[in-house]
């Protein structure tokens, strides 16, 4: 099925991080089978990938219609321009509204060594066994940490936490009713390309090392030019 608001989420999604391609790839090869994906800017407290010290500025949280749910972290490694990890898995705990764990049964792993498809990177699979906690919540679009730890079967080791920039969350939801529906992508489109905007300009405020207390005016100046 043809989705065309799926052309301008990964144009939302690539502005949003810093590794454009990654995060757009992963929009277009899941295609329909994702019904939210929520992209979230941060820093990287640790990034560790088979005892290997990496770093990260963005991470994403994935689910599909079956229940699979997982935290995509693309990775900055100077070796690799398609370096990604993904802690997936199916079993959800929430503890409490702003603490959600995910149980790990895989890691997905991409780099520039695996195949090439139909113009996408096609990830290895991993058995593992591990955790991811977030502490937030999606529905408010507030986020404050993600947390993850994974060891495969042969002993390998993925561990990650990240904290929020404190910057809103960028929730993407596609709903049965809405695919094909000219006017319900219409709006989205527009909504989208709001959202653009605000990135690029909170972006640019960030380059040019505007204070957090001066951020909002400079936004809203911006998106008036």
């Amino acid at each position: 099925m043809r989705i065309s608001w799926r052309v301008a989420a990964v144009a939302f999604l690539s502005i949003s991080i810093g590794s454009v391609a990654l995060f757009a790839d992963e929009v277009r090869r899941h295609g329909p089978e994702l019904d939210m994906f929520a992209s979230m800017t941060g820093k990287c407290i640790t990034l560790k990938v088979a005892e290997r010290d990496f770093s990260c500025t963005s991470v994403a949280f994935s689910h599909s219609p079956g229940g699979r749910s997982g935290f995509i972290v693309p990775v900055n490694d100077p070796d690799d321009d398609s370096n990604i990890i993904t802690f997936s898995g199916e079993n959800v705990r929430r503890a409490q509204d702003n603490l959600y764990e995910l149980s790990i049964d895989q890691m997905l792993l991409k780099s520039r060594h695996r195949p090439h498809v139909g113009g996408f990177w096609i990830p290895s699979v991993e058995p593992a066994t591990g955790t991811c906690r977030q502490t937030g919540s999606l529905a408010t679009q507030q986020v404050s940490s993600v947390s993850c730890t994974a060891t495969n079967r042969d002993g390998k080791i993925y561990e990650f936490q990240f904290e929020s920039d404190g910057s809103p969350i960028r929730v993407l939801k596609i709903t049965v009713a809405e695919v094909g529906d000219p006017a319900a992508e219409a709006r989205r489109a527009k909504l989208l390309a709001t959202h653009i905007a605000q990135l690029k300009c909170r972006q640019m405020a960030v380059v040019q090392g505007v204070l957090p207390r001066d951020r909002t005016a400079f936004i809203l100046q911006c998106m008036e030019e």
